[in-house]
């Protein structure tokens, strides 16, 4: 059913007293008599759910008067159903662009089964509107229309100021959060023994993931790399916290299992969101190449041996922040001369294709593997290119955090 389709008609035999005419204000200080004589020729319309009475961009040449259902209007295309604007069963929509010729500004859409007046513009401008009280009552209804236009204007501009107030916020919120992490790339230019690069990208204003490097003795060098479940600013406040409390025990705690039970009670306490964290970490002695190392539900990072990229053996651990008094397990081994350790959050390998086809670790390996003795630094940014390749945007679905270590010969 199109809205040109009547499904009956007033008559001049209607009741004056009928709800029809009773409801509708523009008709209330007028002869309902001769309003019925008026409408004879107009029609009522039975509209499913659904129905445009009014397209933008179209040319109107009707007076709709809603009788009864729900009628809204949708000022943009994109606009969302809490800012339509209702129009309550009696009132008019269309008579300016019946007015003026104009092609109609808005979409006018039923949003229930509605009945509705149709009225040719030429019976309401040149018949209803010289009826006495006519004209007076729409002018009342035109001003009740501006009034509640501009209240939602004013609404909505403070609305869109509170928007930008809070954008400015998470803009400082931010730029907090990357200065918590270590901006120099790469880390530590003046060491001759060492190569360490980060590179963390949120996905949103900010983000849960982390990483750090830092030497807690000469030759001793800690590291990590986690993930906070979710994204935004409650992800963001767990990973602050988190990174807060690694610095104070990496000092004091020399082993990575320990250290990881340590950060996992802290973290479990008042944890009231039910956020976690997985989260790699390590001890590096730069000297000897000694590698002690634990994990916590994060993925495997990837070791360039020998030219040749495989899997990290890493010990299987909990999450932390998600169990209190869990336990975490060690491991050690010797990163020779020469090969690096590359740390990422799943916001790398997890990164979809257009068709939905995930980058993987076996093109994160590929890639590595073809890098050979690149510096850190060119590797990072070439894995963020290419993954923005493979996805067809730079816009990030999940967070994007990578972290690489190599000693030295």
């Amino acid at each position: 059913m199109t809205n040109d389709e009547p499904r009956d008609a007033f008559s001049t035999q209607t009741d004056p007293c009928s709800p029809d005419v009773a409801a509708i204000a523009l008709f209330r200080n007028a002869d309902a008599r001769l309003i019925l004589e008026a409408l004879s020729a107009c029609d009522i319309l039975q509209l499913p759910a659904g129905t445009p009475l009014l397209k933008a961009g179209e040319i109107n040449h009707n007076v709709y008067i809603p009788l009864s259902g729900a009628v809204v209007v949708h000022l943009g295309p994109h606009s969302s159903p809490d800012a339509a604007i209702p129009i309550a069963p009696g009132e008019c929509v269309g008579e300016l662009s019946a007015i003026d010729g104009k092609p109609v500004s808005a979409l006018v859409v039923t949003l229930t089964e509605a009945r509705v007046l149709k009225i040719p513009q030429d019976i309401f401008w040149n018949r209803l509107m010289t009826l006495p009280g006519v004209a007076s009552s729409f002018m009342i209804l035109l001003s009740e229309r501006v009034r509640r236009s501009t209240a939602q204007a004013l609404k909505a501009q403070g609305e869109h100021l509170e928007l930008m107030h809070l954008r400015k916020e998470l803009n400082v919120a931010r730029q907090l959060q990357t200065s918590m992490l270590p901006l120099q790339r790469p880390l530590f230019p003046e060491r001759q023994d060492i190569e360490v690069c980060g590179f963390m990208e949120p996905a949103s204003s900010v983000g849960g993931d982390l990483f750090d490097a830092f030497f807690v003795r000469d030759h001793l060098l800690f590291f990590c790399i986690g993930d906070v479940s979710g994204h935004g600013i409650a992800s963001a406040l767990f990973m602050a916290r988190a990174i807060g409390l690694l610095r104070i025990l990496a000092i004091t705690t020399l082993q990575p299992d320990k250290l990881l039970k340590k950060l996992n009670d802290r973290l479990c306490v008042n944890n009231d969101t039910l956020l976690f964290v997985t989260m790699f970490c390590g001890f590096l002695d730069v000297e000897s190449g000694k590698l002690l190392y634990s994990n916590g539900g994060h993925c495997a990072p990837i070791l360039l041996a020998g030219g040749q990229p495989r899997d990290l053996p890493i010990p299987r651990g909990p999450l932390i922040g998600a169990l209190a008094s869990a336990r975490f397990s060690s491991m050690e081994l010797t990163l020779p001369a020469d090969d690096a350790l590359y740390c990422y959050t799943d916001g790398v390998t997890e990164a979809q294709s257009p068709s939905g086809e995930e980058f993987s670790e076996a093109r994160c390996k590929t890639l590595i593997g073809q890098s050979g003795s690149q510096p850190l630094l060119a590797v990072l940014d070439d894995m963020r290119r290419r993954v923005a390749e493979f996805t067809a945007t730079d816009v990030l679905e999940d967070d994007f955090t990578m972290l690489a270590l190599r000693r030295k010969a």
